[in-house]
Formats: structure tokens, C-alpha cells, sequence
């Protein structure tokens, strides 16, 4: 297979997946985590969101939506990304260890009625789950991004997108496609 080949085919894996998430089950999830942000910004709370490596980019890319904009001019929506303090990090990983570098903010800045948003494409990561059982012990509503088996997480959240592709790159195409509809869609609702 030539080169155009190969970037043809993976185009067409990519848009495959997506149209994979046309399905009734799948818009079904997404407007049910878009009415639950929904109702955390309409009672004054926040969004908290973690993920590592490729997650960890799309958390961040999360929050900056929700805190600057998307689409329109609006006022700033409560949102942090767990893995944008890099002193935090490394000095959890240091003093706790890595697998408590998202539960250890959590205890710090997660309060009753915010929503924490788990993204992990294999949907095991140790770091993410400790993070999934810390929000559950503090009373926070639970919202999780992974691929179509899920993993750990799927039974540990309220919520749980199970993209469908158990391929990463396909899981995080995916991903980042949710999560641009949840953000117009929660700035329409929010700001209607």
C-alpha cells in the first residue's frame, strides 16, 4: 500500500468511528453529560477534568473551552484540568506516587455538586481510577471518556461515553469531537 493509500484509509478508519457515534446510544450519553455540566454551571459549581498523556491534552483543551470560549463571546465557565499544575504533579508522584497525582487535587479543590470528567482511552488507567473512587467518596457526579470496551471505568462512573473504537487514535479522534459538541451545546444552554 502506497503512501496516498495509507492516509486515505486511515481518513476513512477515523470517519468510520465517527459515524459510529451517530448511533441512538451514543447521542443518547452525550446529551445526558451536556444536561448534567448544564445544570453544575447553572448551580454555581465546576467542571474538573483529568487525563494522561493524549487525554491529558484533551482535558486541557476541555477546560480552556469551557473557561475562555468557544464559540461565542460569554462569560467564563468554572473548569480546571488536573494536569496542568506541573508542580503539583510532580510533587504528588514524588511524595504519594504517580498513581495518586489526579486523587490527591481532587481532595484539594473537588467539593459536592462539581463534576469530574475521567478521560482514558483504555479506560484502566491506575491514576485516573483512584481519581474516579476520591470523586465518589467527596459526592461528585462522575462523567467518564474511554473506548467502546470501557474498562475499569465504565462501571465506576454516573457517566460514561464509551467511544466506539477500541483503537487509541480512533478513541481520542473521537474524543475530541465530543468534546467540541458538549462545549457548543453546553454554551447554548447556559447562555441561551
Amino acid at each position: 500500500m502506497g503512501n496516498k493509500e495509507i492516509i486515505k484509509s486511515l481518513i476513512n478508519d477515523s470517519v468510520e468511528a465517527k459515524k459510529k457515534m451517530l448511533e441512538d446510544s451514543q447521542i443518547d450519553c452525550v446529551y445526558n453529560v451536556v444536561n448534567k455540566i448544564v445544570e453544575v454551571y447553572k448551580n454555581k459549581k465546576k467542571v474538573i477534568i483529568c487525563g494522561n498523556g493524549g487525554s491529558a491534552s484533551d482535558a486541557l483543551h476541555f477546560s480552556a473551552e469551557m473557561v475562555v470560549r468557544f464559540e461565542k463571546n460569554r462569560a467564563a465557565l468554572a473548569s480546571v484540568a488536573l494536569n496542568e499544575n506541573v508542580s503539583s504533579l510532580t510533587a504528588i508522584g514524588n511524595d504519594f506516587g504517580y498513581d495518586y497525582s489526579f486523587s490527591r487535587q481532587l481532595e484539594a479543590f473537588a467539593q459536592e455538586g462539581d463534576v469530574f470528567i475521567a478521560i482514558s482511552t483504555s479506560g484502566n488507567s491506575k491514576n485516573v481510577i483512584n481519581a474516579l473512587d476520591a470523586a465518589k467518596k467527596l459526592g461528585v457526579f462522575t462523567i467518564g471518556m474511554t473506548n467502546s470496551d470501557g474498562g475499569k471505568m465504565k462501571d465506576m462512573c454516573d457517566l460514561c461515553y464509551c467511544a466506539p473504537s477500541k483503537v487509541t487514535a480512533r478513541t481520542q479522534e473521537c474524543h475530541i469531537l465530543l468534546i467540541h459538541i458538549i462545549v457548543k451545546l453546553v454554551e447554548e444552554k447556559v447562555f441561551n
